[in-house]
Formats: C-alpha cells, structure tokens, sequence
C-alpha cells in the first residue's frame, strides 16, 4: 500500500490530537504506549512534524558528544501532570541538586499541592505553563550533546514516536528559556523516529538501545516516517549527535515499549545494572541472550569489558510476572540528578535488597526510593504509574552544564603486584586544566594522601600518577579531583571524598603462580547472584581447563578442559541458584594452578 493512501485526512488527526490533548490532562492518562485512535493517527502526524518545527533541522556539523545521565546537569525537567503524589516526591530531592524546570497548564495550582504536602518553594524551581499531552517527558525531550567534548552546548531533539504535538514541541519551550540551541531531526534527508526511554549513552559515544529504533525507521514502518536502513540510522545519529558504537539489542517480548530503561541501565563508562527475573520467566531469556551479544560484540571506551550489577525484577502483588498478566516493574528506570539517584520501588522485600545494591555500587550517592506502585488498602492511584509501563526515568529528563569539567578514568582492578599503581584520566574544561590531583589512603579513618597528576608526555587530555607500591593486604582508596583555568572545580566520583573508588593489593605471594596466570582481570560482577563474566588470557595453546568450586570442594561449573586459541575471551557461567558463600575459581593449564574467589549471595 502506498504511503499516500495511508495518510489520514488532516480533520481527524486534530480531532485525535484534541482529545489526546484532553485526555493528558485527565484521567486516564496517556499510556506510555498507544491510546486508542493514535497509531491510525500517525501517518498524518509524521507529514505535519516534518513541516511544523522551530529548532535547527541541519546537522551542528564538528566533533560532538552526548552526554552521559551521571555527569553534572543544570536542570532536571519533567510535566507536571496525572501523578502528583510522585512528582511532589521528584522536586522534593531534585530541586537539592539541581533547578527543575515544571511544564505545567497552572503553576499556581502546582505550588499549593507542593506547599500542601510540606515540598518547599526553593529559588530552584522554574515553571513553565504550556500545553502538553503526556508525563512521559523521557520520551519526547532532548538530550544533552557538546561540541568538541567540553563546548558549547546544544539539545538534540528526535521525533516522538506518538501523535502527541503538544508533547513534541517541550523542547523548544525549555531550551528558549535556557538559552540553548535546539537541534532537531525533522527535515530530510535527516529525519528520525526515537525515544529517550531507548536510549543510553556512556558520555563517549557508546550508545545503547533496543532494536525498536530500526523498527520506527525502517521503509514500511508502522509510523510511515521515511524509511532508513539501518546505516542510515546511524549516520544521522552519528551526524547530530556523535557516536562511535551503537548497540542494538533484540526487542523482549514482553516488554510492550521496548524500552530498554525497563530492563537496564549505566551506571558509569563500564557498568551495567541489569534487570533479572527468575530463571526461564518472563523476558529473562531474551534479556540475558541481549547481554550476551552485548558482552561479546561491545567493549568500554577503553577496550576493556564491561562490568554487570544485577538486580531483582519484582512480581505484581499477586506474584504474576509479565508473561502472565503481571505490570512491569523495574529499579534500572532511576534517574541520576547530580550526586542523588531517584528509584522506583514498589513493595518493602524487593526495595530492600535493590536499593542495597545501588548503593554498594554507587558509594556517596544519596539513593532515595519513591513508592510507584502503592498497595496499601487505601491504595493510592497518584501513585500507581507503573500500570501506565514507566517510572522515574519515563518522567523526567536532564539537561547538562554549559561548562562541564569532564573527567574520565578506568579504575584501577584487584592487584596481584605490590605496584606501584598507575592513575590515568580523560580530563578536560574548555578553559584548560590548571591541576589535577589524585587523592588516597589505606585507612579512610585518616586524611588522605595528596597526589598531583601530571600531563602524559605529547598528550593534551591524559593526566597520570602513580600511587606507590603497598604491602599486600592494603586495601586503596582513591578518587581524583581537577580545577579549571576559569576555576571551574570536579571530582570524580562526584560523590568524593565519600564516594570513592577502591581496589586491594593481594601481592605475588597470594597466587600459586604468577607466570602464565589467565586471570589477568577478575571475574565480574563480585558479588554475583546471576550471570558473571570471566575474562580469560590465553598465552598458549595448551589445554585449559577452569572449574569453580565451593568450600566444600564440590565442583559446582567447569569448562571442560579443551584448548583456546591465544588471546582473550570471555566465559559465562550463572550463579542465580546457587547456595550463597564464598566460591574458588581455578584454572589450570599443565603444571600452572592459578585460583580467584568469588563471592555469591
């Protein structure tokens, strides 16, 4: 069928849009997904969107990149309307941080609902009254995109993939209001269908999504935008928003969106948090498969794996996951607002044990769940946005600092030398970097050392120091700090000094055998509970065989002994059911024994 035939007359699509316009404001709100008339709707709405823009609709042209969600932001966003109880929550924390900016159709009613429930009216809170159509401002904002690494800053805005007009003309409100150049793929031979809930970016163009972007795009799609190839997808991404990788996971079958912040998400250049359900439920195959091509296909910024942190996928009250009629619930849909993390929970056992694990894993942040699924008997429905298919990622989106002081570092792994411990970090401010210093200590009860970093020789981005060999047994803590020449100050982690990275020196008398030794990065994530991740050197093409013990000396995973081509590779194995405790890991290749622990729960 030809497009043409498709497109709706231009009386029905306003009379739709009219009433999604209506229904945004009411109840019941707009799902995340379609409402009833819009996907018949989206033929005509494409054709108008590609006429009906008012940001720049031509490349920025130059070196750029997006911004990661960790990095320091400016203002946190979101639309105000359908959940107040939630968002009443959101600017409590936020507006700590950082400005929040309010699209709202009252600001005057919004001020006395947060004044009602006890939310102060800081000089952070800026309010928009323009018309809108949704709360799922992930979806249809801009993200954040310098030039040249630390430059100007400008937003990139994509096509919503709903016949929401309203809701696709937010960025331009926030962006006038803030000054900042908003770019948009509107026009050809540059137009693009995407959605910020499937959209991940390590801050170095690594970008992460579901295959649902080459869905919307691809000729004959069901949005009847023009068609892309998968190519072409790329190089418009790559034109607006500068970009070295892009992977594209298979869609879960049971996640309706396809949105890959149900399921996952970064919590710095090289660790995933990854949702997981019981074993053979839900979507839990198709995510663990996706994580296996992720694992095996992508690698960091720095050539290295990348690190996975799982983490529970909580049942309906009535234990029903999504396979059997169950709502998608989800800790990864959480949202970094500088050095506070915002979560969705939903019922105290599973809370528990997610927030744990965020926190060990992000140490300094202040981690703060909001209830999105109240079931207490007086059950609270300004509180129930799960059923809608989102949480706090959905509605809300940052906008990054006109001037960021970047720092970028590989912290340094568990040692099997006594050092000393080379310290290398990306740093860079568009003033310069007056200094940099890497702070440490074996003992957090005592100041920490200061270390001044110095510009690697013939480079104008990579700073260095060593920290000096140590006994084994010592255990590090380090962060690095830098000051631009405008005086621009950052840390990283940006939670220092309480946030702070660390790594233990074994010494060369803990291993049986330094020559040979395969482990030359240990295994991850440590604590595991699910699927972990081996990385194995391989220096010959002698027989290897790597088996994983218990206390007890019960084998609980082998390898077999076969033989592997040299170099590197990673072995998989799964954790989810086995007794918690302390486990061996050891390889052996002819007369060479070499061990690693691991630690289950």
């Amino acid at each position: 069928m030809h497009r043409s035939s498709l497109v709706l007359p231009l009386l029905v699509l306003q009379m739709l849009i009219s009433q999604a316009s209506l229904k945004g404001q009411s109840n019941p709100p707009l799902p995340k997904g379609f409402a009833p008339g819009e996907k018949e709707a989206m033929p005509a709405y494409i054709q108008q969107q590609m006429v009906n823009r008012n940001g720049i609709t031509t490349p920025p042209g130059g070196s750029l990149r997006t911004m990661a969600e960790w990095e320091e932001i400016q203002a946190l966003v979101i639309t105000w309307t359908a959940f107040p109880a939630i968002h009443r929550e959101i600017v409590r924390y936020a507006q700590e941080e950082t400005m929040v900016i309010i699209h709202c159709s009252d600001s005057n009613a919004v001020k006395s609902n947060l004044q009602a429930f006890n939310v102060p009216l800081s000089a952070n809170l800026k309010f928009l009254e323009v018309p809108f159509n949704s709360i799922w401002i992930r979806d249809y904002a801009a993200n954040s995109v310098y030039r040249d690494k630390v430059g100007d800053l400008i937003l990139v805005d994509w096509i919503y993939n709903r016949p929401r007009p309203n809701d696709d003309a937010i960025p331009e409100h926030y962006s006038q209001a803030l000054g900042i150049p908003l770019f948009q793929t509107y026009s050809a031979p540059n137009q693009l269908v995407h959605t910020g809930g499937n959209f991940m970016s390590d801050g170095s163009g690594n970008f992460f999504s579901s295959e649902l972007v080459l869905d919307e795009n691809e000729p004959g799609n069901p949005y009847y935008s023009p068609g892309k190839s998968e190519a072409e997808v790329d190089q418009t991404i790559d034109a607006f928003m500068g970009m070295s990788n892009y992977c594209k996971m298979t869609n879960l079958p049971f996640d309706g969106i396809h949105h890959i912040d149900m399921h996952m998400k970064l919590l710095d250049e090289q660790t995933l948090i990854v949702g997981q359900y019981p074993q053979g439920v839900a979507d839990g195959p198709q995510i663990e498969a996706n994580l296996q091509y992720l694992l095996s296909n992508y690698q960091t910024k720095w050539g290295t794996p990348f690190k996975v942190i799982r983490i529970p996928m909580p049942p309906s009250t009535s234990g029903l996951y999504p396979d059997n009629g169950g709502y998608y619930r989800t800790y990864s849909n959480a949202v970094f607002i500088n050095k506070t993390l915002l979560v969705p929970t939903y019922r105290e056992e599973y809370d528990t044990t997610a927030l744990r694990i965020l926190r060990e894993n992000l140490p300094g942040y202040r981690v703060i769940g909001i209830d999105c699924d109240d079931n207490s008997q007086n059950s609270n429905l300004d509180q129930q946005i799960i059923r809608q298919g989102g949480a706090i990622h959905c509605i809300t989106h940052s906008v990054g600092v006109n001037d960021p002081l970047y720092i970028s570092h590989l912290p340094l792994e568990d040692s099997w030398t006594n050092g000393p411990f080379l310290v290398e970090a990306e740093i860079l401010h568009r003033s310069g970097i007056a200094n940099a210093t890497v702070f440490w200590t074996t003992d957090t009860t005592q100041a920490f050392q200061v270390l001044p970093m110095q510009l690697r020789s013939g480079s104008t981005e990579i700073w260095e120091a060593n920290i000096p060999s140590l006994p084994g047994g010592s255990k590090v803590f380090y962060y690095i700090a830098a000051n631009a020449i405008s005086g621009k100050s950052q840390m990283r982690p940006m939670t220092a000094p309480q946030g702070r990275w660390e790594f233990t020196v074994f010494g060369s008398m803990q291993q049986e055998k330094i020559q040979g030794n395969p482990f030359v990065q240990p295994v991850f994530p440590n604590p595991s509970s699910g699927l972990t991740v081996l990385p194995v050197q391989i220096s010959s093409a002698e027989p290897l065989e790597i088996v994983i013990q218990d206390m007890l000396g019960r084998i609980v995973w082998s390898s077999d002994s076969k033989s592997y081509s040299p170099g590197n590779t990673q072995l998989f194995f799964n954790s989810e059911h086995w007794n918690p405790g302390l486990y061996q890991i050891i390889a052996r290749q002819k007369e060479v024994k070499t061990v690693q622990k691991l630690l289950v729960y």
